[in-house]
């Protein structure tokens, strides 16, 4: 372990906690808690012991940071700042304002060097799970017995907060189960939450709750540099099969005493003490100091780390030379590339398949996999319904990294957050399955995978009340639409096997954005009279002519998933002039060109009537002030299936029937 220049490192420490201090006071917003106390923490990661090459800093095999705490974002930035990444002074100095590059919480690819969008508390730790199973997938599938090219470690901070909320919990038992132990949880340990003092809400020793999820777990002075840096340096060298915990006892907001070890301590409440405080620290009247015995001393350090990442770089060549294929994969995975003609990878079905959406997926995603090396999957422990475990590819496990298919148990909303750190990372293409009933159990993460361009895969089945028997509580009516409205999400609910294919090479072929796949649980059948390819084509416009009206164009039908096939039936009973258009995914449709949408849906056609076994609220954009909708704007029915649809008005009879009552 190498001795720590601690008189440098206490100077820096000193010094972020003035640039948090004068930052939060000049925007009189922001978190003073976190950057105040856990100034040491950063001082060891930055100054010592993360690795990281701020002139490269997307080198594959850097140490990941993330700030689950993403409060306190000022301590990021201060640190970015002060380790010589491209965040100059400006920019904090211009913390929470318009088109800064320090915005409130940390946002991924806003600002460079930020590994995770952060802020809604316990996401970090899920994220930092997920970074922790792609470096271990990536060790697996691209180290040699020649050449390591993986071997980073995860670090995390994450605070009270963090750990109360649930999904840290899902979390934390999934990391110990599998046993990532390249991943160091920091926990900030100072005894207090935003609105009172920790002891009012939590009494558990963290250190005994970690240790009983098959961690690691030890307690230190967080204001200790020695102890830190010891703590985390046998952290990252000990791959036992466990992940650690350090409990780094610290003390919020320090250096204001006015608020410091209290709860007021927590937002900028410190902030109006600015004056005293930078004077207290012994730090110049001068604001938004960092002086050059801190500038010089993260210089030399840059050049150290550059050292390590030039070694690095002579590994990996001389990998690459020696691997072609695998430094293919990697590097196409990295650069987001896919097969342009994933469509033509993708097995035609039967003219006579008549199979649930999620069967026919269950096949698709096996051709996928085989074009798409690098995709991964996974689900909340329903493979056997989800039907989208990968044939051959593995299990991950604590004994074998190597496995494609991850066993994420009952733990949906860790799910999620995990699947975006893989995403985060880069080299693979996660993607995740559940019920749809149970989407909103990772709804915080989809969201902000939306908001972070992340190219997520979510594979929700039993996608209507045609589950049935199970009832109202498993019939997720509302859920489709709940989803649509989440910016930059892509919904689609393929109508048929062919739409599937459709509907997964959508999916893999995005990259600034994730897609939520709806499939059925009950059986569908193959839409005839139109060719495969524009089936599948169609998908990838998210909407397109299924039946063309063989004569002047009166009523225009509107339908996706499972109703599609009541809009085909309806239309061949209704006469000539009726046009079907099936519309799987709205936000795909919605991207088109306004001559391609008018071509689908011309303004002159205003007889429209949508159908889809869900709430209606959704469609009356494309159907107008004169259409109609079909949904179902209730709860479900417990009920075999097909009585449910038929109980519920999703049939082409009562389509039939609305149309005619319109006038068709």
């Amino acid at each position: 372990m190498s001795e720590l220049n601690t008189a440098a490192l206490s100077q820096a420490a000193t010094e972020a906690r003035g640039l948090a201090i004068d930052a939060v006071h000049k925007c009189s917003s922001g978190h003073l808690g976190l950057p105040l106390g856990a100034a040491e923490i950063g001082a060891v990661l930055f100054g010592s012991d993360l690795r990281y090459h701020p002139g490269q800093p997307k080198w594959l095999n850097r140490d990941r940071f993330v700030l689950s705490a993403g409060h306190g974002s000022m301590f990021l930035y201060a640190w970015l700042h002060l380790s010589g990444y491209d965040l100059p002074m400006e920019e904090v100095k211009n913390f929470r304002q318009l088109h800064s590059k320090t915005p409130g919480h940390p946002e991924f690819g806003e600002t460079v060097g930020v590994e995770a969008t952060t802020g809604p508390l316990g996401q970090g730790v899920g994220n930092a799970v997920g970074y922790a199973l792609s470096a271990k997938m990536a060790a697996a599938k691209f180290n040699t017995a020649d050449h390591v090219i993986f071997d980073q470690s995860i670090v995390c901070l994450a605070g009270d907060g963090c750990l109360q909320e649930g999904v840290a919990s899902e979390a934390i038992a999934f990391a110990g189960h599998f046993g990532l132990d390249n991943l160091v949880l920091i926990y900030d340990s100072n005894d207090v939450t935003l609105d009172a003092m920790a002891e009012v809400t939590q009494s558990y020793d963290a250190c005994k709750r970690f240790e009983a999820f098959g961690w690691d777990a030890v307690q230190v002075d967080g204001h200790d540099l020695d102890a830190l840096h010891a703590a985390i340096s046998a952290a990252k060298a000990n791959r036992n099969g466990k992940p650690k915990l350090i409990e780094a006892k610290t003390m919020i907001g320090k250096g204001i005493p006015q608020v410091a070890g209290t709860a007021a301590g927590h937002g900028e409440g410190g902030a109006k003490f600015a004056d005293e405080a930078r004077q207290g620290l012994g730090l110049p009247e001068e604001h938004f100091y960092v002086s050059e015995g801190t500038r010089g001393f993260f210089a030399a350090h840059a050049e150290k780390l550059a050292t390590v990442y030039g070694e690095w770089e002579t590994t990996y060549s001389a990998w690459r030379a020696a691997n072609p294929e695998l430094a293919r994969q990697l590097e196409d995975a990295v650069a987001g590339r896919t097969p342009e003609n994933l469509l033509d990878l993708i097995p035609e079905f039967p003219a006579d398949y008549k199979g649930a959406t999620r069967a026919s997926g269950g096949d698709v995603i096996q051709a996928v996999a085989k074009a798409v090396p690098c995709l991964v999957t996974g689900s909340a422990d329903l493979f056997g319904s989800t039907k989208n475990y990968l044939k051959g590819g593995g299990d991950f496990s604590r004994t074998d990294n190597s496995g494609r298919n991850v066993w994420y148990g009952i733990r949906e909303h860790a799910m999620g957050a995990i699947l975006n750190g893989i995403a985060y990372d880069g080299i693979f293409r996660a993607t995740g399955a559940t019920f749809a009933v149970f989407a909103d159990y990772l709804r915080p993460s989809i969201r902000i995978a939306g908001l972070a361009h992340l190219p997520v895969g979510y594979i929700f089945t039993h996608d209507s009340v045609g589950v049935g028997e199970d009832g109202p509580t498993h019939q997720p009516v509302e859920t489709v639409s709940g989803l649509r409205v989440i910016p930059n999400l892509d919904v689609i609910r393929p109508g048929d096997a062919e739409e599937t294919a459709g509907a997964f090479a959508a999916m893999i072929e995005r990259k600034d954005g994730p897609t939520v796949l709806f499939l059925t649980r009950q059986n569908l059948p193959t839409l005839s009279g139109i060719s495969v390819r524009e089936r599948r084509e169609g998908v990838l416009k998210g909407g397109y002519i299924a039946k063309r009206e063989t004569g002047p164009l009166t009523t225009i039908l509107l339908a996706t998933g499972s109703e599609l096939q009541h809009a085909m039936k309806a239309a061949d009973e209704l006469g000539g002039g009726v046009r079907v258009v099936s519309m799987p995914c709205f936000e795909r449709f919605d991207r088109q060109s306004t001559a391609y949408r008018e071509e689908v849906l011309p303004a002159s056609c205003s007889r429209r009537i949508a159908i889809e076994a869900g709430v209606s609220g959704l469609w009356w954009k494309y159907v107008g002030s004169a259409g109609a909708v079909i949904g179902i704007d209730r709860f479900g029915i417990s009920a075999p299936g097909d009585t449910v649809m038929s109980e519920l008005g999703m049939t082409a009879e009562n389509l039939v029937k609305v149309a005619k009552e319109m006038g068709c």
